[in-house]
């Protein structure tokens, strides 16, 4: 009976190194989705505690505005003010829920004199006007509260922006476009303010809390190169078992199994060579066969 030697040869050698390459391959996808999902999950976590969290006051957090500290993101602030309409900006190509539109920036001018800016929420594009909203709603007058959460600023983007518009959430931009210093290291996503206006701009919905597929596809990859050796051991399995009956034949026939069978593997399945018996006569087939070939066909 043969044995498990073939594995130690180089063309199974070489499948084996397959193998490991590929199962190390699926690990690394896998630790990446995992990654991926740890990250998500984090996020999440952070919105779940700052989202619907205590409202913060100003003077508590407000080293936040000139840098953000990301675990501070979506945090409620308690900032009083007054908005400076005149200074107003549209931010262009920002969608919801598959919807294209603009977003409402309006700096806000708190009571110990430093400026904020806060995104009032979206409106949908324009029918009167190309590239411009119909109408962008206005707050109150005078000093109001609003209640904002914590976003951080956006970066440039490489385009341009009709006057009075920004390309992108862009802070630093903004401060260069007005006559007095704002803070540029996060701005506040309105949440309410009073006295509120008669009419606003459209509420920003609740940020995502859903994982996604992230767990799954790190666990498709993983089972993936396990069967990698799974698929490995089964060949070496077959190809026993191919050795085993190969020489219980060359046994019974009298003949090497080199003759009887054409070398091959599990991957590669070996030819049957058939081989008559010395002194049998061919077959009428084998005749057929053999007068076709003295033709040349």
């Amino acid at each position: 009976m043969k044995t498990y030697k073939f594995l130690l040869t180089s063309r199974w050698l070489g499948y084996f190194a397959m193998a490991v390459v590929f199962a190390i391959a699926c690990v690394a996808l896998g630790n990446w989705q995992m990654n991926r999902r740890n990250a998500v999950v984090e996020n999440i976590h952070k919105i779940q505690q700052n989202y619907a969290g205590a409202v913060v006051d100003y003077a508590n957090i407000a080293a936040n505005f000139d840098q953000l500290d990301p675990a501070k993101e979506w945090t409620q602030v308690r900032l009083k003010g007054t908005y400076q309409n005149s200074d107003q900006r549209i931010v262009r190509n920002r969608p919801l829920n598959g919807a294209p539109g603009y977003e409402v920036l309006v700096p806000l001018t708190l009571e110990n004199g430093d400026t904020v800016i806060v995104d009032r929420g979206w409106l949908p594009i324009g029918n009167n006007e190309a590239g411009h909203p119909d109408t962008v709603p206005q707050p109150e007058p005078g000093v109001v509260e609003v209640i904002a959460r914590l976003k951080p600023a956006e970066p440039k983007l490489d385009r341009g922006a009709p006057e009075g518009q920004l390309a992108s959430i862009d802070l630093k931009e903004y401060a260069g476009q007005v006559g007095y210093p704002i803070k540029t290291g996060s701005y506040g996503q309105l949440a309410s303010e009073s006295p509120a206006a008669a009419i606003n701009p459209v509420a920003f919905p609740a940020p995502s809390i859903d994982e996604g597929s992230h767990l799954s596809y790190a666990l498709q990859w993983i089972a993936f190169g396990i069967l990698a050796f799974i698929g490995f051991g089964y060949a070496a399995r077959m190809q026993r078992r191919n050795d085993d009956f190969d020489a219980l034949e060359a046994a019974e026939s009298g003949v090497p199994v080199e003759e009887l069978y054409g070398r091959g593997s599990a991957f590669h399945p070996r030819r049957h060579v058939k081989v008559r018996k010395p002194g049998a006569k061919p077959s009428a087939e084998e005749a057929e066969d053999a007068l076709l070939d003295a033709q040349g066909f």
